[in-house]
């Protein structure tokens, strides 16, 4: 990854005086992403020494940070998929010859907050399908009866965060 950043910088610097200023920063992510207002940002942000340049170790600690922010991210995602597998009704997948989508059912997330409250302080407090169903309902945006897992990850980042 290193080696690819460091390749990245060697070409923004086309004039080699060991910067990159926020134009030839705007014109690579316009080109790469179709945004060119961000690059100023992006300049301000990791411009350690002020002087309104990436130098080259400027411009390496950002591809750095910005390589482990999505490792960070693939990580949550994994385990918001890991979670919603918890929930997740898997009759639904199987009836589907297996390939299907996974849903939280009414009855799914019953079972699941079931196993999760035990023990005597809890006897009382296990939900029934109605206040499943109304849980759900707050986050079914479809309004299919159930939760997919995008629908989940909305729940989670929107609803939770």
């Amino acid at each position: 990854m290193a080696a690819a950043a460091a390749s990245l910088f060697d070409a923004l610097d086309n004039d080699g005086d060991g910067k990159v200023s926020a134009s030839k920063l705007r014109v690579c992510m316009a080109a790469a992403l179709g945004e060119d207002e961000a690059a100023a940002a992006v300049i301000a942000a990791a411009d350690a020494d002020g002087d309104g340049l990436l130098g080259r170790d400027e411009f390496l600690r950002l591809a750095r940070e910005a390589a482990e922010a999505d490792d960070d991210a693939d990580g949550r995602w994994r385990c918001l998929r890991a979670a919603f597998g918890m929930y997740a009704d898997d009759a639904a997948a199987e009836a589907d010859d297996g390939g299907g989508e996974q849903y939280i059912t009414p009855a799914s997330l019953q079972r699941m907050l079931s196993r999760l409250m035990v023990g005597p302080s809890h006897a009382q407090q296990q939900l029934g399908l109605d206040e499943c169903r109304a849980m759900i309902c707050r986050f079914d945006l479809d309004g299919d009866g159930v939760l997919s897992f995008d629908e989940f990850r909305v729940m989670m980042h929107d609803g939770l965060v």
